[in-house]
């Protein structure tokens, strides 16, 4: 007995010395990254993770808003709710005047070409031409999208708190996050929220740089949105101090082109404006008024998406006739690239879009984490304190990470402008860009790094 069992640790004892060999073979034979892009983080904290945790709305908001509900007992509030939720999620933008024209008239080329085959030579011309008229604005008013502003009066405001506070906080506060986590130096200390509504960027903002923060102004056209959002900051008692200093109501933006903000934000803002003309000036506005970072911030819609790519293309090719800045634009997030979209170039065209876990008000049937998806664009007037090091990239994480058995599916733009699924794996690409792979998720960035792949030598004990 006492044989067998020394024998079975000699085995174990070499069993385990073969395998550390082994895998100090394979470890030294794995690719090396030329650079250090990990800066002493851990994997799990890597520099391109930035993306939050399940968000939870600040709890003086939370408690402001169940009173605002609690005093106002609006009735079928969670039902209208939805309804909101559910318009404003298939809201589409208006159709362009020149748009139509042009449908109107392939339309009208179409009908012509049909009756010209079956026309008899009695037929009354203009009788005819009166007819094709009408069919196509009939066509023209059964598809076409209408599009209708909406006014927020008290009522709505009210509605429109329960639906969106806490979606809404969610996007913003994991937008702006990617500026705090990417940006640790930048203390802005004025911002301009254009598009107010209930003033959730400045519940945000003053999460990630309260300290800071001296000057918040907030734009927004509906008086009784303006007076919602102020009660929202004194936690529903109008003798209170408002929990944010320093937080100023406007209906119209600041005059002078020479103002400028550190951070400037539109929320949810740009889906309320009719057609692509205001959408373009509201943009230019706020750029000029942007010293440091402009934040735009939709729906996850193939709508939102492609409002972000109107603004980026505006900010990126249009000359100004007056500079009063002459720092020019540049994408901070989430593009690595300043080309094309490669997702409006592909068939069928998805929307670029990313996910924000958040614990929604509790009304209702609303007790369970909710996901807010939303598509975001941050533009800079500002240099990266650190320029990018040869031979490092950094791709967005488009969808969901895949982890399985020693490999990871990452599906990534790319900095040249292409997208690209990548099967990372430790042998392939090294071991950190492997464990920040599966450390990762949809939205965060993934390191591209230029590898040194050390050759070893294994010798046998007879050659030694």
């Amino acid at each position: 007995m006492a044989s067998r069992s020394y024998g079975a640790c000699f085995l174990c004892q070499r069993a385990a010395v073969v395998n550390i060999m082994f895998r100090s073979v394979s470890s030294a034979s794995l690719p090396q990254p030329k650079v250090d892009f990990l800066k002493g983080e851990l994997h799990r904290k890597h520099p391109g993770v930035t993306n939050l945790k399940t968000v939870r709305l600040p709890e003086q908001l939370q408690l402001a808003a169940q009173s605002i509900i609690h005093r106002v007992r609006m009735p079928q509030l969670v039902e209208r709710s939805q309804k909101l939720t559910n318009f404003l999620w298939s809201r589409k933008r208006a159709v362009e005047d020149l748009m139509l024209r042009q449908k109107a008239v392939s339309m009208e080329k179409e009908l012509w070409g049909k009756a010209v085959q079956n026309i008899r030579e009695d037929v009354d011309e203009q009788l005819l031409e009166d007819r094709i008229r009408k069919k196509v604005l009939s066509e023209l008013r059964r598809t076409t999208h209408r599009w209708t502003p909406l006014k927020y009066d008290e009522d709505l405001s009210i509605v429109y708190m329960a639906a969106r506070l806490a979606g809404g906080y969610a996007a913003v506060r994991r937008a702006l996050n990617e500026i705090k986590k990417r940006h640790p130096s930048f203390a802005p200390q004025t911002l301009l929220d254009f598009g107010s509504g209930l003033g959730t960027v400045a519940w945000a903002s003053h999460s990630c740089w309260g300290d800071s923060l001296k000057e918040i102004v907030c734009v927004d056209s509906s008086a009784a949105m303006n007076v919602l959002a102020e009660q929202l900051l004194k936690g529903d008692d109008e003798r209170a101090q408002p929990h944010i200093k320093h937080v100023y109501f406007r209906q119209f933006l600041p005059v002078s082109p020479k103002v400028q903000f550190d951070l400037v934000v539109a929320a949810f803002t740009l889906s309320e404006l009719p057609n692509a003309n205001d959408r373009a000036d509201v943009v230019t506005t706020l750029w000029r008024k942007t010293n440091s970072y402009l934040v735009l911030v939709e729906n996850g819609t193939k709508e939102g998406h492609q409002m972000m790519m109107e603004a980026r293309d505006v900010l990126l090719k249009k000359q100004e006739k007056v500079v009063h800045d002459s720092r020019p634009a540049s994408v901070f997030a989430p593009c690595p690239h300043e080309m094309m979209c490669p997702k409006l170039a592909k068939e069928p065209v998805m929307p670029c879009n990313f996910h924000q876990r958040y614990h929604p008000l509790p009304l209702p049937g609303r007790h369970e984490c909710q996901t807010e998806k939303f598509s975001y664009l941050i533009l800079s007037r500002t240099k990266p304190a650190e320029p990018t090091p040869e031979g490092l990239d950094w791709g967005r994480l488009i969808a969901p990470v895949l982890c399985r058995t020693r490999h990871v599916h990452c599906h990534m733009c790319c900095s040249d402008g292409r997208l690209q699924h990548m099967v990372v794996t430790a042998r392939k690409h090294s071991r950190d860009v492997y464990r920040c792979a599966r450390n990762s998720e949809w939205g965060d960035q993934l390191p591209i790094v230029e590898y040194v792949k050390e050759e070893t030598e294994v010798h046998s004990d007879s050659e030694s």
